[in-house]
Parts: structure tokens; sequence; C-alpha cells
């Protein structure tokens, strides 16, 4: 794209608008009163109008001006930031680690640990994506992800897989289900029954890797995108989920909700996925040690001992 004006046009423009003057625009951008001069008509000159109404000694914007003004505040705000985010990458304590998990319910556990990391690194954001939850791995490869917290990784060349932990998924319900009475779950005993899973149902554990290889249907199933409905609905008999022992831990020592082990135990090992061969600033360094490190540690606050 062909763009006629430079940046110091832009911060010229700035200035001079906001002193309302050649002369204290020029003390701002260290330049003499001729050479702001003949940077601002060689800027109006690329764009065919005026930019100032020069009114005596005061600068006044035209309307073109102004228009230019919004859009050279904007630009230059966005490239500060870019460079503070390059500065970052570059080995500086300044950054962005963007973060995302293959499950909504793994967010409960990342609280302390961002403590913990903040206190060494208090000018690094830590943003996370939600919207990446279905397809973390992809949004890794296209560089729009610098970790993602996973158990079921592709094996792909370009990505790097450290062990983060191991934990069990139960099967959940009300206490005054049926299924509650036995200690343990086997798949043929969810025949028929109202199931409560994330979406998409594609993509559901449950169905895809526990039901579905046994023969085994549901009755009905419905598809909640959000933890604390699923709860919910499961505490009032409204189904029964499938979901994270240390994510429904509250729930289960309350007695608000149910836990049994599917068959011998449905256990998952979770990763910490990374693009291999690329350079870390010191900052993600230890955020990925804090998550191999600590993270199983907090994620066994929200294991529940007692399953009964």
């Amino acid at each position: 794209m062909d763009v006629n004006l430079e940046i110091r046009h832009l911060k010229l423009l700035t200035a001079v608008a906001e002193e309302e003057s050649v002369t204290a625009a020029g003390r701002r951008l260290h330049l003499t009163q001729s050479a702001l001069s003949h940077q601002l008509r060689d800027a109006e000159g690329k764009l065919g109008t005026p930019l100032f109404l020069r009114l005596g000694k005061r600068m006044a914007l035209t309307a073109a001006g102004k228009k230019l003004l919004e859009a050279a505040r904007r630009i230059l705000k966005d490239l500060k930031e870019a460079e503070t985010h390059v500065l970052g990458l570059n080995g500086d304590s300044n950054g962005v680690i963007r973060i995302s998990t293959e499950c909504y319910t793994c967010y409960h556990w990342l609280p302390p640990l961002l403590a913990s990391f903040h206190s060494h690194f208090p000018k690094v954001e830590v943003s996370i994506d939600m919207a990446a939850t279905h397809h973390p791995a992809e949004e890794l490869l296209a560089g729009n992800l610098d970790v993602a917290v996973m158990y079921c990784p592709p094996e792909h060349k370009n990505l790097q897989l450290s062990p983060l932990c191991e934990d069990e998924l139960l099967v959940v319900m009300s206490p005054k289900h049926p299924l509650a009475a036995r200690r343990r779950i086997e798949p043929q005993d969810l025949a028929g029954e109202t199931l409560l899973i994330y979406p998409p149902r594609e993509e559901s554990t449950l169905l895809m890797k526990v039901l579905g290889p046994a023969g085994v249907v549901p009755g009905r199933i419905m598809e909640i995108p959000l933890t604390e409905a699923i709860v919910e609905m499961a505490a009032a008999g409204a189904g029964i989920a499938f979901m994270a022992c240390w994510a429904v831990s509250p729930h289960l020592e309350s007695k608000k909700l149910v836990g049994r082990s599917l068959g011998v135990g449905f256990r998952r090992n979770w990763y910490a996925v990374t693009l291999r061969n690329q350079r870390k600033a010191p900052y993600m360094t230890e955020f990925l040690n804090l998550l191999t490190l600590d993270g199983p540690k907090y994620m066994e606050l929200y294991t529940s001992k007692t399953k009964l």
C-alpha cells in the first residue's frame, strides 16, 4: 500500500496542533522554525490541501487537518504500543504473553500462578484468549498464541510439549440421581441418560472417547458453554456431566454434586505447548518455568481427595 506521508509528518502535525504555534512545536520537536515549516509544506503538498489556517501567530486546523490529526494520534499510539511489545520480545521486562487452554475450566488455577509471576515481572501482561479454547494448537501455529495448555496436543514438528500434570474426569450428578448410589460408573450405565456437555459435541471427550467406542447411546445431549450452568443443571437433576475433578471439587465437598470415577478412572495428561526453536524473552522463560514446576501444585489445590 502506497502512503505519501511519513511518521515525521504525523509527529509534526500533532505537535503544531497541540502547541498552536510553529515556534513552540519546533522547540518540542527540536527543529528550527524553517525546518518545521518546510516539512509542513511538504506534507500539505503531498496531500494537495492545507492542514492549518495561519491566523497571525496562531495555527488552527482545517477540516482536513482535524481528520488527519485523529488518524495521526491513533497511528502514533499503536506504533508506541508495538515498539513496547517488541522491546519485550527482545528481552526487556515489558511484553505480552498470549495464552489459551483446551478446557474452559482450566482457568480456575491460573490466578495464584499469575500472582507469583507478576511479583517478578509486573509490567508483563498475560492475555487469556478464551476464543481459542476449541483450537489452541492451530492458533499457536498461526502465531496468535505464545503458549497453550492442552491435554490432547497434535503431533507436529513445530510444537514443543512440556508435561504439566495428570487429572481425572468424573461423572458428576445430583446426589438424588439413581446412579449416585453406585461407587463406580460404567459406560453402559449412561445409556438413555441426559448428558450435559461443552459444545461442540464433535469434540466431547465423553461422546467421542467413551460412549461412542462402547456403543452406548445417550437419551439426550445438551450443549452448555458455561461451567457454572452445567454445575447448576446437574445439581438440579437435569442431567449428568463429565468434568475434571479439580474443576468441581468445591461442589463435591459441599455435597451439591456427587462425583464417581468412570470405570477404572479416566485420566488425562496435560502439557504446556509452545513453538519449537522460537527465541523466548526472559519473562516468557520464567512463565513457562512456573507453569511446568508450580502449575501442578496449583491445580492440585482444586482436586478433591474425597469423591463420595
